[in-house]
């Protein structure tokens, strides 16, 4: 067994709540521009002073609503500037809020209304509304919707009127560390969404100590745009970090206004999953080659990673150095101006970027520190730090953090971020905390100097009937990183030998398609055997992590992508293997055939 903690050196707050990081900074620095909220004009600045006269009308709305301390109030909405609002409103009452993706169905919406018992819903358009409606009839707990299109936070304002001042900052007085402040609902993956129950301690250990760790990031005159889905706990941690840093922080939902808005914006450090690094890279490789260059992004591609490399054993050569430089004035600065110019760091979180992807990254420009968290630990845990960064690890704990590797692999944690439990679950919570210890499901590694290194999830190793245990994850990440790849999934549990399917990227297949004098869609070329080859390169390249009894021997290539809406992936972007499984049964056992 083996274990690693790194020791508190910050002061952990004992009373208050997470508001009390918007009241400081009306009161300290109310003209400082803290947020840059998107309009059809543009970007429009928000001071300190002005959010918090924000918050506080909202949630003195909430007060004349009848929301009371502990009641949880949903809010089912896109990214944007008024979710942040009304999350922080709610807090500022005592409420807890309950994030639900945006692009959640009928049912998720109800079971998590239902579950959580919510009082009261913030949503964001008539189309959200409809789903809320359509499934209230037995919601009798849910006494009041408002919508942000239709200006809620107008008619909030209007509502809390007459709420005193007084009234106002008694109940937020109220709240302490202990206090619940958001119930978030996992993904899913495996069965029905569990609530997890976060309080303001929670989050203010994770952030007393993540911004003093990563004070590179939250240095005078940051700012970074919230991309990803505040019902997910890695942008939220984002946002309260943003906040109690005074980061300017900025909003943009969807992929339709994503470059134009990082351009106008000016990020200077940004989060995502991995695939949206791996997306932006592809594209870039794609584009390169219908334009003829594609053998000079190679060599860009070879030069960047050659260049982080060397950075790693502490010197870079002459040469080296000079073909850095080049490619710097032809490649890398157009690949930083996507991300709007300024942005020199990254955090991703989620699932392994891959240590080639990363060091390509770097070597354009761009330090992605990849950490590791889940839901139940309020965001990171472990994270790389600028100044401690081991490409290929989640990195080493943050302070007052314990990790340990159990004798079957499994990672646990300790800290201050653990939750308290599942919401009304305590079978649940009683299978995942054991003396403070929080089983988090992954495999993992822990090396001499403390980083981490997830190898795969507990769940999800495969045993072939030869008795060989093997972990999908190294697999997949490998594959996936071609850039005609979109998605795999690892097969073959009970199985004689290892097998993959794999989906296409659909804009990298029609750039194929075209670059290869080929016509028809992906159904009719499935067996072309140039586009077999493609595939089967990057199965070689995957096998060369494993050994023999663990290679994929087999692969088959489906027609369609995976996503949200077919059911495969969850809002997180995480494959639901189970769904998978059972809409692809069909081809899976074709895989197997003698």
């Amino acid at each position: 067994m083996r274990e690693y903690a790194t020791p508190l050196t910050v002061d952990l707050p004992t009373s208050g709540s997470l508001t009390d990081d918007v009241v400081a900074n009306s009161r300290d620095v109310p003209q400082q521009v803290v947020f840059s909220r998107r309009t059809a004009e543009g970007w429009t600045d928000v001071t300190a002073a002005e959010f918090h006269d924000l918050v506080r009308d909202v949630g003195k709305g909430f007060i004349a609503a009848g929301v009371g301390p502990g009641d949880r109030l949903a809010i089912l909405s896109r990214t944007r500037f008024e979710w942040t609002v009304v999350d922080y409103a709610a807090w500022y009452v005592g409420a807890a809020s309950v994030p639900i993706y945006e692009t959640s169905s009928e049912e998720q919406i109800h079971w998590i209304l239902s579950d959580s018992g919510a009082r009261a819903i913030v949503v964001e358009s008539s189309d959200h509304l409809g789903r809320v409606n359509a499934v209230r009839s037995d919601l009798t707990e849910l006494r009041h919707t408002w919508s942000i299109d239709d200006n809620a936070v107008e008619v909030l304002s209007k509502l809390g009127a007459d709420v005193s001042e007084e009234e106002l900052e008694q109940r937020r007085a109220s709240v302490t560390p202990a206090s619940p402040a958001t119930i978030i609902y996992t993904s899913g993956t495996t069965g029905v969404p569990k609530g997890c129950l976060l309080s303001h301690g929670n989050f203010m250990t994770e952030l007393n100590v993540a911004v003093h760790d990563l004070d590179d990031l939250f240095a005078d005159g940051a700012a970074t745009l919230l991309t990803l889905p505040l019902a997910h706990v890695f942008a939220r941690i984002i946002q309260i970090g943003a906040v109690k840093a005074r980061v300017r922080l900025g909003h943009s939902s969807g992929v339709r206004n994503l470059v134009a808005d990082l351009q106008s914006f000016r990020p200077t450090f940004v989060l995502g999953v991995p695939s949206v690094f791996e997306k932006i890279y592809n594209t870039a490789s794609l584009r390169a080659a219908s334009d003829g260059r594609g053998t000079i992004f190679d060599q860009a591609t070879s030069t960047a990673i050659a260049f982080s490399r060397a950075q790693d054993k502490g010197r870079v050569g002459p040469v080296l150095k000079a073909r850095h430089a080049f490619f710097d004035r032809l490649v890398y600065r157009q690949l930083r101006d996507l991300l709007g110019g300024s942005c020199a760091f990254a955090i991703s979180g989620g699932a392994p970027l891959g240590e080639r992807l990363a060091h390509f990254w770097r070597g354009v420009g761009l330090t992605v520190l990849e950490g590791y968290g889940l839901t139940e630990t309020a965001a990171a845990v472990t994270t790389n730090l600028p100044s401690a960064n081991k490409i290929g690890t989640v990195g080493r704990p943050l302070q007052g953090v314990t990790v340990r590797i159990a004798e079957d692999g499994e990672l646990l944690v300790r800290g201050g971020q653990v939750m308290s439990g599942y919401w009304r679950d305590p079978e649940g919570t009683t299978a995942v905390l054991h003396n403070g210890w929080l089983h988090t499901g992954d495999i993992g590694e822990i090396d001499d100097e403390g980083f981490v290194r997830i190898t795969g999830r507990k769940k999800e190793i495969l045993v072939t009937a030869g008795g060989k245990n093997v972990s999908p994850a190294v697999l997949e990440d490998r594959v996936r990183a071609h850039q005609l790849i979109d998605q795999c999934m690892v097969v073959g549990d009970g199985q004689p030998f290892v097998a993959a399917l794999v989906t296409l990227d659909p804009e990298a297949f029609e750039t194929w398609r075209d670059q290869h004098g080929r016509k028809g869609g992906l159904q009719g070329l499935l067996h072309d055997p140039e586009l077999v080859a493609e595939i089967q390169s990057a199965v070689d390249e995957a096998n060369k992590a494993v050994s023999q009894a663990e290679a994929i021997r087999r692969f088959a290539i489906l027609p369609s992508t995976w996503t949200e809406d077919g059911g495969q992936l969850t809002p997180s972007l995480k494959l639901k293997r189970n769904v998978v499984m059972r809409q692809f049964r069909a081809e899976v056992d074709a895989l197997f055939d003698p």
